[in-house]
């Protein structure tokens, strides 16, 4: 056992000083990284600053739509409507600050507080009735029946000018 001893720790060693050589075989890949290493660096250039959002109020709201055709007023109409103008001191309630375009009639229903319309806006089903205003253009409901509502709209027609408009939103099945 004393032999095998003494024959395995020099041979133990020689493998090792094998293993920690000087030459390691990489020769090629050391140049290479040297090489690398010794180029000039490159230089990344900062982000670019970017202007930061600005909200943008949309103030033309309450004009006419320029998908509408216009609405052609004789001389006579405007002096026989001259007294029609919008109430700006009445509270606006919740349907009026949608376009009346978004609105379709579903159905209706009655209890004892009498008829009231169904209308589909694109945050759910509102119940309405007679005198309640639907839409930007003081759109104010004026009859309603099984089929179909009917609204007066006060829309301006010029400089201190505003016109009646009526509009009849009939009820939607659904279907194609």
């Amino acid at each position: 056992m004393i032999k095998l001893n003494k024959l395995l720790i020099p041979l133990s060693a020689l493998t090792l000083t094998g293993c920690f050589g000087g030459n390691s075989g990489y020769s090629d890949l050391d140049q290479y990284m040297a090489d690398i290493k010794a180029k000039p660096s490159g230089r990344i250039e900062p982000l670019p600053t970017f202007t930061p959002y600005e909200a943008f109020a949309y103030r033309a709201s309450g004009l006419r739509s320029p998908f509408e055709p216009p609405i052609k007023i004789k001389a006579s109409d405007r002096e026989f409507n001259s007294n029609v103008r919008p109430d700006e001191g009445r509270v606006k309630q919740y349907l009026e600050q949608f376009d009346i375009e978004v609105f379709a009639m579903v159905g209706s229903i009655s209890n004892d507080d009498g008829l009231w319309g169904l209308v589909k806006g694109t945050d759910g089903i509102h119940r309405v009735r007679v005198g309640d205003y639907l839409g930007r253009n003081h759109g104010r409901i004026t009859y309603i029946d099984d089929s179909e509502l009917r609204i007066i709209e006060i829309v301006p027609a010029g400089s201190e000018v505003w016109i009646e408009r009526p509009r009849t939103m009939r009820l939607d099945l659904g279907q194609p």
